[in-house]
């Protein structure tokens, strides 16, 4: 088996700004871990505020020229990086693997569904129109134009280091943006590689910029407080995201917010239930577990309860656990030791409540940040996983006995990003579309990302939307003329 690492060359594991490939000013660097070995794979440029203004310095006096490109070449620019994505798939997986941990078919599966935001957005870069009309008392006409915002600082997530970047540089630069993208520490060599991909394709010096850093916090807040950042795009933990928020304000940026969440999937009596077995292992188990529309607590009848219970552990503890980059391989590692700590946890705290578990709940012994998937029961209201986001392969099973019941529980947390209904009465569908508070619902699937939908949640799970029309309109800022003419 090629090297994964083989596909970045040293040179491009520094930071991309402007035209150049530059050690940080200070020298510094960190390594980048296999978090199934504990192996380094890679050391990378540990950035420091100078050059994380610096890349701001570059965005800044980019975006003129870039605005001004014709969306029609910005639009092939962003198909062109589809198509050399799609073409190095494979590259792009294995990398992804090696320092996220996901089974590789998975990966394969994030470079499909992350190449597909450029293709989106390299279509809706065309078709950005303002409009012109009489004003309802005459005497005047109404005119607007869109703009693109400005420099966008990007705050990305290391569970789908791909995916989260690509959805939000796209619209950035459909719109006519030039951007700043952090990624995280844990997995800051796909970024590294997209930038490079881009490069290739020929993206102008200074539209898209890379900073990696081990020093997030400083970095960021000086971005945020130069008046030239015009606007942050944040994906991950609420808590974080509220600490952003309170930086935003005080130049009031745009923002967009994608932060946690505490879904509950519903699997109502009536339901088919190998359509339910299917979703719930999709929505619990894709990436690990470690998404933030992952399925956190599993509500399911109690005419239903004992079957589907039975089915769904016999299906998870049929999971294979290893390297990611292994054949038959269906959970790989989790991103750090951290990670596991609070599963095991949260495990330990619902055994102590009184919960009981059907399989998994061990963490194995040996190298590597493993959990097997875990199936719990008799799960008590108390116990903290059902507040947590648990964000790894541990399902919590709790019966219902009327949809009033499961919809007072599944509403009771401060997150609203996604829930999951399972049901073949279409009226009790749409009752719980409208009286579930999420920003999204998946009825009778597991999986509801998709390019070419508004992805965001309400409450404390987020501000705003990525993907689809409104994604665009994101990262772009409305001007109104009025005109007169009798």
């Amino acid at each position: 088996m090629s090297d994964p690492m083989n596909v970045l060359a040293p040179e491009h594991r520094r930071l991309r700004i402007g035209d150049a490939w530059r050690d940080a000013a200070s020298g510094a660097t960190f390594v980048v871990e296999d978090p199934a070995t504990g192996k380094t794979i890679a050391e990378v440029a540990d950035a420091g505020v100078v050059d994380g203004l610096a890349a701001l310095d570059v965005a800044s006096k980019a975006l003129a020229e870039w605005a001004a490109t014709p969306p029609r070449k910005r639009s092939e620019l962003l198909a062109a990086t589809y198509r050399a994505l799609t073409e190095r798939s494979e590259e792009v997986a294995r990398l992804i693997t090696l320092e996220m941990g996901k089974p590789l078919a998975e990966a394969r599966g994030e470079v499909a569904y992350g190449a597909e935001f450029f293709r989106w957005f390299a279509e809706e870069a065309v078709r950005v129109e303002g409009r012109y009309n009489t004003a309802p008392a005459g005497g005047y006409r109404i005119l607007t134009v869109p703009k693109p915002v400005g420099p966008c600082v990007f705050v990305t997530p290391w569970n789908f280091p791909l995916a989260m970047g690509a959805r939000k540089i796209a619209p950035a630069l459909a719109a006519g943006c030039t951007t700043i993208t952090k990624p995280a520490a844990q997995t800051p060599l796909t970024m590294l590689f997209l930038a490079r991909i881009m490069e290739e394709v020929g993206v102008p010096p200074g539209v898209v910029n890379v900073v990696t850093t081990k020093r997030a916090g400083e970095v960021v807040s000086a971005l945020l407080a130069d008046r030239r950042t015009r606007k942050l795009s944040f994906t991950g933990s609420t808590e974080v995201g509220r600490v952003l928020l309170r930086q935003a304000a005080d130049n009031v940026l745009r923002t967009s917010m994608e932060l946690g969440g505490n879904a509950a999937l519903i699997v109502c009596a009536d339901a088919d239930l190998d359509v339910a077995l299917d979703g719930a292992m999709v929505a619990k188990m894709r990436n690990i577990g470690e998404s933030c529309i992952a399925a956190n607590r599993i509500y399911v009848e109690e005419p239903v309860r004992e079957e589907f219970t039975a089915r769904f552990a016999e299906r998870m503890g049929a999971l294979s656990v290893g390297h990611g980059l292994d054949d038959g391989v269906d959970v790989g590692a989790l991103i750090d030791e951290a990670s596991v700590a609070k599963i095991d946890e949260l495990v330990a705290d619902a055994v102590d409540r009184g919960a009981r578990v059907l399989v998994g709940g061990e963490r194995p012994d040996g190298p590597g940040h493993f959990y097997p998937p875990t199936v719990l029961v008799d799960v008590p209201e108390d116990a903290r996983m059902l507040e947590a986001e648990i964000f790894g392969p541990v399902a919590p099973i709790i019966s219902f006995t009327s949809d009033d019941e499961v919809m007072a529980k599944a509403n009771d947390t401060e997150h609203g990003l996604v829930g999951y209904v399972f049901t073949r009465d279409l009226q009790r569908a749409l009752r719980f579309t409208e009286g579930l508070e999420t920003g999204m619902v998946g009825i009778n699937r597991g999986l509801i990302s998709d390019p070419s939908a508004p992805f965001g949640g309400v409450k404390q799970s987020g501000i705003g939307k990525e993907g689809s029309h409104e994604g665009i309109l994101e990262y772009l800022d409305v001007t109104y003329a009025a005109i007169d003419l009798p």
